[in-house]
């Protein structure tokens, strides 16, 4: 059983908000190997005793999908904005990435109040303002507005002689208010993020014969579920990796299972 390391110490240890990523949907019986491998130099993340912790992402676009359309094309100035909720803790952010010179990626957030976390409100207008003016000397897109719910479960591994960290989702389900999508079941998604985009985790996996794949849980989503926008980069994802779209029964809003008590992020 691997070591745990607490909250203040993971961020201490491998905090990366400027990382470069690298993701994997990886089989059930080789994620399993794999965590085995990494026993002696990664640890778990552990918080009152649990490992393994329920998230929920609030993704904001226009109605036409500028940022997902932006990222279809690989325009070098993209940038996500979404509303990250910890279910166990109640604790929510409201997050910016986008892109670095060197093509890293690179994260900033602020807090946001989880009862708004499907609302672009006037703090978060700001933040992403800044961050974008910052980034790319560029205003806010008119008309932003939640567009996709993404829930899932995420255990996290740190390695603090490398500084790299590993997240591990399963579970993984975007919705929009009328239809949804869900993973098979079959595979975890890894993502390793680290200074260089070399670490250990990433030997190891193309040792176990894992090839790292372009993804991303918004632009996978919006794919299966706007049926009117091109889905070429991620077809073979969807096809793989996830039930075909199914309609709800009833529209799909934040979930409100949120519980403040402990802290994690």
């Amino acid at each position: 059983m691997l070591r745990s390391i607490g909250l203040d110490d993971l961020v201490e240890a491998a905090d990366l908000q400027t990382r470069v990523d690298r993701k994997y949907f990886v089989p059930a019986r080789t994620f399993r190997l794999l965590i085995a491998e990494l026993a002696s130099t990664f640890w778990a993340l552990e918080i009152d005793g649990q490992r393994t912790f329920d998230y929920e992402s609030v993704y904001f676009d226009t109605p036409d999908l500028l940022t997902y359309r932006a990222h279809l094309q690989r325009r070098r100035r993209r940038f996500k904005a979404r509303t990250r909720t910890y279910l166990d803790s109640g604790l929510c952010m409201f997050e910016v990435k986008t892109v670095g010179e060197r093509g890293n990626t690179v994260k900033d957030r602020i807090k946001h109040l989880v009862n708004d976390r499907a609302v672009l409100t006037h703090e978060a207008h700001n933040f992403l303002a800044q961050t974008l003016d910052r980034a790319y000397g560029q205003p806010v897109p008119a008309g932003l507005q939640p567009m996709l719910i993404n829930l899932y479960r995420r255990t996290t591994f740190a390695s603090p002689v490398e500084g790299a960290r590993l997240t591990c989702d399963v579970s993984l389900s975007c919705h929009t208010e009328r239809a949804s999508i869900h993973d098979r079941g079959t595979h975890v998604l890894v993502e390793s993020k680290s200074a260089n985009g070399g670490g250990e985790a990433d030997r190891m996996l193309r040792r176990l014969g894992v090839r790292p794949i372009t993804v991303s849980k918004y632009c996978v989503g919006i794919a299966a579920l706007h049926p009117e926008v091109a889905d070429n980069p991620w077809r073979t994802t969807l096809d793989r990796y996830f039930d075909p779209p199914a309609r709800n029964e009833v529209p799909v809003s934040p979930t409100p299972r949120a519980r403040i008590g402990r802290s994690v992020r």
